[in-house]
């Protein structure tokens, strides 16, 4: 007799919800690295990644992959370009930055974006290094951001240059207006921070590394803040923003 005995029902597990992802993203991609691909653009010239010295002891190259994305900030790369090279021909270390007078330092980094906040911000920051990091810069984002003048997109850039670190995705400006404006989000996000968060749900990890180079090239060259160049854009067709 089978009776008193509990049969166990096997239920079919639900499968997963597919995971969102925006409409022709895969193809929209492709264009774009297709328009970018005469790497022409200033962030290509100019941009953080040609500002540092590829020649100096590692710390010292760190150092200035910081203290460039520091000045970057508001600010366009070939400002930002000249402020390094005239920093770097004064030696462009720790300890030098420390023995500089503030005003010598602003007047080296001027016309960068709110140079004399990031005079302040730069001294800092230095001292921190000095003192809690042997002159080095910190290696994780959580320690990054709590530096004085350093932001999530900075910190992201820093692990990214500085370290050969993925650690997240780098949303500026151009990265969050043209994501917004392809619907690379589930909805429209107001601050940079947001699109990192919405963008890194969906978006494959080995594409992380690539997707501001690309983005912030293309937005300084054809998806423009004010008057976007649609007729000249190979994604005029299927980008839900093109002025067609």
């Amino acid at each position: 007799s089978r009776r008193g005995k509990s049969s166990a029902i096997a239920y079919e597990p639900e499968p997963p919800e597919p995971k969102w992802e925006p409409e022709n993203w895969r193809q929209q991609l492709e264009r774009i690295r297709e328009m970018r691909r005469a790497r022409d653009a200033p962030v290509d010239e100019m941009g953080v990644e040609k500002c540092y010295d590829s020649s100096a002891p590692p710390q010292v190259m760190r150092y200035q992959v910081l203290l460039s994305l520091m000045l970057s900030s508001q600010t366009k790369d070939q400002v930002t370009s000249a402020a390094m090279l005239r920093l770097r021909q004064r030696g462009l270390t720790v300890d030098s930055i420390l023995q500089m007078d503030d005003v010598t330092l602003g007047q080296i980094i001027y016309p960068v974006g709110f140079w004399r906040n990031k005079v302040k911000y730069i001294k800092q920051t230095t001292a921190i290094l000095k003192q809690k990091y042997g002159g080095d810069i910190p290696s994780t984002v959580e320690e990054l951001v709590k530096l004085p003048g350093v932001g999530p997109k900075m910190a992201h850039l820093a692990m990214n240059i500085a370290w050969n670190s993925v650690s997240g995705i780098a949303v500026d400006t151009h990265v969050h207006r043209i994501t917004n404006r392809l619907k690379w989000v589930k909805k429209e996000t107001r601050y940079p921070e947001e699109t990192r968060v919405a963008l890194e749900d969906w978006l494959p990890r080995d594409l992380w590394r690539e997707i501001n180079w690309l983005l912030v090239g293309f937005g300084q060259q054809t998806c423009l803040p004010v008057n976007p160049r649609c007729k000249e854009c190979l994604n005029q067709d299927i980008c839900p923003a093109a002025k067609r």
